[in-house]
């Protein structure tokens, strides 16, 4: 081989500094404060530092940079108003093309520490150095702030797991009922001018590899590298508690003797920490007795005193504390028909019926009890008050929407979503419009059995209306009952995710339950295209066969709850028929009757056959 050539050995060209240090020092504490609090925008900071750095001529102020990239509106705006501060403080003539005397010099476009007016010590970490070799700093490890929302969710999942016979995990309204008192803000209610709450954090955890969150409803449990920063918070948190000593228990006594003390005192030199620690959870000693005390004596006794007893606490709503609204999906008020379904907003006002229109996630009508709240001084609005759904639901076809629903598969998919929607009595209100059935794509006896179908094997109750005008006034007969019934009735929050959804002991004996679940969680768990487990898709892809509803789809499931384990039956079959007639003799419905030799073949051809089916 030829021999190569000198080697050169020397120094390499020093890349020219940027013109610009004042500006790249703002973006840069501007990229490291939204990358600590888990904000995306740190990305466009980066690019916009990118640009920056290679820009070689100075600028005059922030209008100038709008031709570079990555630069916008938003963050010409932000860097001007920090040069105009920056110039009422040291002078119209200050330089603005270097730094100030005794400023550090402003981080490179990959560094991922964060300003240096922004660090914290992280506990167990204290006085080591973050160097690496040839002198680039190491990655800095996450660690929320304390009394933030990730902190308090860090420790609640950490002191739950070290209950002996813990289950590992923890629903998302137990986590937060138990983590609140650990943070400083609510993790249900934004703060004012905010949409942000204590539980955005928990998507910070998730992607920092702390927190994993699994089935539905949501289990969150922690990640190894999240047991370990839990601990060393956990033993900071305990450290600090021990050396607090016995001022600390002074303190507290003195807070138990304020609180025991008539109700007309009011510290005013006392900080209102406890009152945001609570506001979630909290039932005044007073008012709790009264609630179950009313709750024994109006339903029964048993069930009233496990509702007010079950975690989380949740609300409590006397009665003359709320308001009893109609609750309008937006679909039903925009779009398609608009003159037709503005018609039905024009009846309710007519009739006088309190509602609201909002977007619901499964049905179109449903009623929930709202708290009344007081306006608070200095807030143009007044907070928003909790909400609790009667087990009322609502679902309106036409009959031109029914056929539609039934050719596109949509009408059994709603029906399955009414029945674990959590709420006991869904309502289907069927506006027949005449003759209209006679001129829809499918027979009018096919929409009458259908129809029937609903109501008596689905177990749905079924309302025919004529039009509109009937239906607005269904509504309004509906709305003015429900008031009649609940309005001396105490109402309790119960959890969907903790109790399960069947049906309480008051409901069994004819009375109307005072057990209900929050709007919030209702219309969460409601959402269509949510995160599904297997053995739900497994039922969805079963109930795409004709012929097979949803209650053969349950009893299938029983047995094989998901496809793996029904292929590994099949495999265990010694011949052809025998797997054809597998699922044949398995019980559906409330007759108990088989699923029946034609389904189970076509069942067993759907899953087995390779290739296309024809």
């Amino acid at each position: 081989m030829p021999a190569s050539g000198p080697q050169r050995l020397g120094r390499k060209r020093a890349l020219p500094s940027c013109p610009n240090p004042l500006f790249l020092q703002w973006l840069t504490e501007l990229r490291d404060e939204a990358r600590e609090k888990g904000q995306k925008i740190h990305y466009t900071y980066q690019k916009a530092i990118s640009s920056l750095n290679k820009y070689p001529l100075p600028l005059q102020n922030a209008k100038e940079a709008k031709i570079l990239q990555n630069f916008g509106d938003g963050i010409c705006k932000i860097l001007d108003e920090k040069l105009q501060r920056y110039q009422r403080e040291n002078g119209p003539d200050a330089p603005i093309h270097t730094l100030p005397k005794g400023a550090p010099p402003p981080g490179r476009p990959d560094n991922n520490s964060l300003a240096p007016s922004r660090k914290r010590n992280v506990p167990g970490d204290h006085g080591k150095e973050a160097a690496a070799g040839g002198g680039r700093k190491k990655k800095r490890e996450y660690v929320p702030q304390k009394r933030s929302g990730g902190y308090a969710v860090l420790l609640t999942l950490y002191r739950q797991s070290q209950i002996p016979d813990s289950k590992g995990y923890m629903f998302k309204l137990e986590l937060q009922a138990e983590a609140q008192t650990l943070c400083d803000k609510s993790f249900t209610m934004p703060e004012l001018g905010s949409k942000y709450t204590a539980w955005s954090s928990v998507s910070t955890l998730i992607q920092k590899n702390l927190v994993v969150k699994t089935h539905n409803p949501a289990r969150y449990s922690l990640t190894e590298e999240g047991l370990a920063l839990s601990e060393r918070l956990d033993s900071v948190e305990t450290r600090n508690d021990d050396t607090a000593g016995p001022e600390k228990d002074r303190n507290h006594e003195r807070d138990r003797e304020r609180e025991a003390g008539s109700p007309g005192v009011v510290d005013l030199t006392g900080g209102d920490e406890e009152e945001d620690e609570e506001e979630e959870n909290r039932i005044q000693p007073m008012e709790r007795a009264k609630c179950v005390a009313q709750l024994r004596t109006e339903v029964d006794a048993t069930s009233c005193t496990q509702a007010t007893s079950r975690k989380p606490t949740g609300v409590c709503l006397l009665p003359g504390t709320y308001d009893i609204i109609l609750c309008v999906d937006f679909i039903e008020t925009t779009g398609g028909s608009h003159h037709r379904k503005q018609d039905l907003v024009k009846e309710l006002q007519r009739n006088a019926v309190n509602f609201d229109v909002r977007k619901l996630n499964v049905g179109d009508f449903l009623w929930v009890a709202r708290q009344k709240v007081a306006p608070v001084p200095g807030q143009l609005r007044p907070p928003a008050g909790r909400e609790l759904v009667f087990d009322y639901i609502i679902e309106r076809k036409r009959m031109d929407d029914l056929c539609g629903s039934i050719i596109d598969g949509r009408f059994r998919e709603q029906k399955f979503r009414l029945k674990r929607c959590g709420l006991r009595r869904p309502i289907y209100l069927v506006e027949e419009c005449g003759s209209a059935a006679a001129h829809q794509s499918l027979p009018e006896a096919t929409l009458q059995q259908a129809i029937v179908n609903t109501q008596v094997v689905d177990g749905f109750f079924v309302k025919r209306v004529q039009d509109v005008r009937e239906s607005a006034a269904y509504l309004t007969i509906m709305t003015r009952q429900l008031t009649k019934l609940y309005q001396n009735r105490t109402l309790v929050c119960r959890s969907r995710e903790l109790e399960g959804d069947g049906g309480s002991v008051e409901e069994g004996r004819g009375i109307p339950s005072c057990s209900l679940i929050s709007f919030a969680e209702f219309n969460q768990g409601a959402v269509k295209n949510k995160c599904q487990t297997v053995r739900e898709v497994f039922a969805r892809q079963l109930m795409q066969i004709s012929g097979l509803s949803g209650d053969k789809a349950a009893a299938i499931l029983e047995q094989y709850s998901t496809p793996r384990s029904l292929l590994t039956a099949y495999e265990r079959c010694s011949s052809e028929a025998e797997k054809e007639k597998l699922l044949a003799s398995i019980r559906c419905g409330k007759l108990k009757r088989n699923l029946g030799p034609a389904l189970s073949r076509t069942i067993y051809q759907l899953y087995c056959t390779p290739g296309p089916l024809s």
